[in-house]
């Protein structure tokens, strides 16, 4: 179905925000950990680390994954963020129901 991948994003979005919770409240925290706290497998976890990691919001330690200067100013626009997106999926629906 055409939105198909737009739900798969979302999920991944939805995976990585645990993930970074899960470091915030864990920091510094490993892979092992977090797959034990979050319930989710370590393989998807080292994924969302790495995704995390090329946007700067955690870095590697010695110790496990750590956060970055980025995460508290990340954090505090999320809610915006989402909100935004979500009046954008709004105003499309509405847009193509109201023209059906």
């Amino acid at each position: 179905m055409l939105t198909d991948g737009i739900e798969r994003e979302l999920k991944m979005l939805e995976r990585h925000l645990m993930v970074l919770k899960g470091v915030i409240k864990s920091e510094p925290v490993g892979i092992t950990k977090l797959s034990e706290e979050i319930g989710m497998p370590p393989h998807r976890i080292r994924y969302s680390l790495r995704v995390l990691e090329r946007a700067d919001l955690i870095r590697p330690s010695l110790h496990g994954a750590t956060t970055t200067k980025k995460t508290k100013v990340f954090m505090s626009e999320l809610d915006e963020n989402l909100d935004r997106i979500i009046e954008g999926m709004k105003g499309m629906k509405g847009k193509v129901i109201k023209d059906r």
